[in-house]
């Protein structure tokens, strides 16, 4: 609770500085919606509480955004993505041990608040829906009727994800260099049951560490 209401008085201060900074921007530039194009690399990861560790994989996140200024200083952006998330997991559950190494494939929709401090700097946040399209996994473990190397069956994990992203951004005339970090709200994998034992894998969230380039068009 105390997290919560700390982030409200946060937002609330930025909302007033913002308001306050007296940038200067024209009537049109205010008006006009933006467009363009975007891409960039990303470093994912899973994050489970039964695993004993996990190392980010590489991927890359591509796609398009609009930009619609609400008033000087605040704009709206939502964005369309592709990119890749998942992670290598190391896991010690009570009768299985082994190594799972995740590659899934998602289209994003984030919608983003952004807040420019100065005219060329901005902090944009906001949530993110997406939605699995494909994957890969391979699996080693202790028990050899658990070693696989197969695309993922999508009825066994949640075709949707939803959650938060925060980043920066520095703009440069139409382009716009930035970081982002976004992390899943939902549970990665389904609940299972094999041989009696129900258990839920990977039960995880999606966590990305993400650095983009964008080039407006119009």
């Amino acid at each position: 609770m105390k997290k919560t209401i700390t982030l409200i008085v946060a937002v609330l201060l930025l909302f007033g500085a913002v308001q306050n900074a007296g940038f200067s921007q024209n009537k049109n530039e205010l008006k006009t919606p933006r467009f363009g194009v975007k891409g960039g690399v990303n470093f994912a990861n899973l994050y489970t509480a039964d695993a004993d560790y996990n190392r980010m994989i590489t991927g890359f996140n591509v796609g398009l955004f609009g930009k619609l200024t609400i008033f000087n200083g605040l704009a709206v952006q939502p964005e369309i993505n592709f990119a890749t998330k998942g992670s290598k997991v190391t896991y010690n559950g009570t009768l299985i041990d082994g190594t799972a190494l995740f590659n899934l494939n998602y289209v994003e929709i984030p919608l983003l608040f952004v807040v420019n401090f100065a005219r060329n700097f901005n902090v944009h946040f906001g949530p993110y829906a997406a939605f699995l399209v494909s994957g890969k996994v391979s699996n080693e473990s202790n028990v050899n009727l658990f070693d696989f190397e197969s695309n993922i069956n999508t009825k066994d994990y949640n075709r949707l994800d939803a959650g938060f992203a925060v980043g920066t951004g520095i703009d440069i005339g139409g382009i716009s260099l930035g970081g982002r970090y976004s992390y899943g709200l939902s549970t990665v994998g389904k609940e299972k049951t094999i041989m009696g034992i129900t258990y839920i894998f990977p039960d995880a969230h999606n966590g990305v560490i993400n650095f983009y380039v964008s080039i407006s068009i119009n």
